[in-house]
């Protein structure tokens, strides 16, 4: 664990800017384009779908995910993007991988991605410590993307900062009773609504950084390795590349779509 010792311009946006940061991973990941993206600890699977697919398709193309590395959407916009393509902030010292049942996807940020916290290594999560973290997932993205919230929620929360910041407020449009929180935000035009995740994708793309891009998974896979090996070499990109449809296993072998 390192503390963070340049001032990152994005968190200026702040009502304060934290006294201290920590983090372990890669830096560098503060330099490129991000978006937030938060939401309900349990999501509908129409929710759970949506992130993997906005997630997924602005990992494609050069933008990395924020978010808190909660249960329910937070860990499916980690894992969507890959891990070495996500910032997880944690309401908790970095020694300590809450929550627990998140441990293995934290560890693997840590290794490939990027952890922050603004406490110190073994501080345990408090209610109020969650505020602080939402802060600062809100104020690293360059917009807001809420999937799904109901009224009164954590994320509700998240956006009442981001409306404090001037931040661009996205949700994902839900049906009547579903969703109430982001609901509300497009009736009362606080927020815009997604409709076309292509589009939406389309405005922060990364396009130099796509083409100069070798996706050494996707390279490993064109050599038809067998399932364990991309499995022990590659396990959480194996996972979202058959969700996404980019490989296919046959006969225990992988082979690109």
């Amino acid at each position: 664990m390192k503390k963070v010792e340049d001032k990152i311009v994005e968190l200026e946006s702040m009502k304060n800017y934290p006294n201290q940061l920590y983090f372990t991973g890669n830096l560098e990941l503060l330099k490129r384009v991000k978006i937030s993206i938060v939401g309900s600890r349990k999501p509908s699977k129409y929710s759970r779908l949506i992130t993997h697919k906005l997630a997924s398709s602005l990992y494609k193309n050069g933008v990395c995910i924020v978010s808190g590395g909660a249960m329910g959407i937070d860990a499916i916009a980690h894992k969507s993007a890959g891990v070495s393509n996500t910032i997880c902030v944690l309401p908790c010292g970095i020694n300590i991988k809450y929550p627990a049942i998140n441990k293995n996807l934290l560890v693997d940020i840590e290794k490939s991605g990027l952890l922050i916290s603004q406490f110190e290594k073994d501080f345990r999560a408090t209610p109020w410590s969650f505020v602080v973290r939402n802060e600062v997932v809100v104020a690293l993205g360059e917009v807001l993307v809420v999937i799904e919230a109901e009224l009164n929620s954590g994320s509700m929360r998240s956006i009442e900062l981001a409306l404090k910041m001037g931040k661009e407020i996205f949700v994902i449009p839900h049906r009547m009773g579903e969703s109430e929180g982001t609901n509300e935000l497009l009736k009362s035009l606080k927020a815009k609504a997604i409709y076309d995740i292509d589009e939406f994708v389309s405005r922060f793309a990364s396009r130099d950084i796509l083409e100069n891009k070798v996706d050494d998974f996707i390279e490993f896979c064109k050599t038809n390795p067998t399932y364990e090996l991309a499995l022990k070499e590659y396990p959480q990109r194996v996972f979202e590349a058959e969700l996404s449809g980019e490989i296919i296993i046959q006969n225990g072998r992988v082979i690109t779509a």
